[in-house]
């Protein structure tokens, strides 16, 4: 049985596992992927860390939720899709469906930490020709989790002032969105090396805090950080009739002052994923020049080095590594 490389997850104490493990086959309505781009997300460093997280479907599981590349192999039944073809699998979260998760790359099932993939065609969209692999790969979550809190929970629009909290990779995409969408973006980090890159994306002032910025009226803050006390902070941020749109999942729990919550009638809305339009619409972004991915490429090998980083917050913009550089060797 043909063998490849992947990086498994069985639980916390094993942490992530470099192993060799049968290449996957198709059955009715399923491709397989070569993968060609991996993004590395921080929902993988949230599962490497608990135990109790509900993301995932199966265990081991090979991780990686942001694929992109070219299919080698179509199963039974499948006539819209040929050998050959450039694409994306879409982690559908919107409408909301019991089946989403169940039938998502690298929660459902086994994803693109490895040389191959198998993919759901009802998932699947063409990468248009002017959209490398590796921005494919990362607009599938990172992008598209920011198009859909932007433009869809937040409501943002050419009157809009917003504030995006957390300057990683999907705040930085938040910022371009936030800008195309005309609205005036403020940025937010703790790290004040990536505010050189927020203004160039858009950002028009940059603080390490909600409450530098003393005279803006925002309408929006999208949380990106998660942090809890970062959405505490929005929640007195926002203007009254305002929106918070919480995204991050670094804190289980937060604190909120219930009294501004009420009083002011501010809306607290979480906001994950996408729907496969939106994702469309992200795609269509990046091949018109409006969308530019931030990205960063790893090695293979390096995966587990490169989630350590995000949990350390020391990457700028997206990770992504390419899989087919690795031998079928253990």
């Amino acid at each position: 049985m043909p063998t490849m490389r992947a990086f498994q997850f069985d639980d916390v104490q094993g942490g992530l596992q470099s192993r060799t493990i049968p290449r996957p086959r198709p059955e009715q309505g399923q491709v397989i992927i070569q993968v060609t781009a991996a993004g590395l997300c921080h929902s993988d460093c949230i599962i490497l860390q608990d135990d109790q997280y509900s993301m995932i479907m199966k265990r081991p599981i090979v991780l990686g939720h942001e694929v992109a590349g070219t299919i080698v192999e179509l199963g039974p039944g499948v006539s819209d899709y040929e050998i050959g073809d450039r694409v994306v699998a879409g982690i559908p979260t919107h409408p909301v469906a019991e089946d989403s998760l169940s039938k998502a790359v690298g929660l459902g099932y086994d994803g693109g930490y490895a040389e191959q993939t198998m993919a759901w065609v009802q998932n699947l969209i063409r990468i248009p020709s002017a959209v490398s692999f590796a921005q494919a790969a990362v607009a599938t979550d990172s992008i598209a989790t920011a198009y859909h809190a932007v433009v869809t929970e937040g409501h943002v629009g050419p009157d809009s002032t917003v504030a995006i909290v957390g300057l990683g990779g999907l705040g930085l995409s938040a910022i371009q969105i936030a800008g195309l969408r005309g609205a005036r973006v403020y940025a937010v980090d703790i790290d004040e090396s990536k505010f050189p890159l927020a203004r160039d994306l858009g950002a028009v002032g940059c603080a390490n805090g909600l409450d530098q910025f003393h005279d803006i009226v925002f309408d929006t803050v999208v949380d990106v950080a998660g942090a809890g006390i970062t959405t505490a902070a929005a929640v007195n941020a926002v203007k009254p009739c305002g929106r918070v749109i919480a995204v991050g999942l670094v804190a289980k729990q937060m604190s909120l002052d219930t009294h501004a919550l009420i009083t002011r009638n501010i809306t607290l809305q979480g906001s994950i994923g996408s729907s496969l339009d939106e994702l469309k619409e992200v795609l269509r972004l990046i091949a018109d020049g409006r969308l530019s991915p931030v990205l960063e490429e790893i090695a293979f090998d390096s995966i587990p080095q490169g989630l350590e980083r995000l949990v350390e917050g020391k990457v700028t913009g997206r990770l992504f590594t390419n899989p087919t550089t690795v031998s079928n060797r253990p």
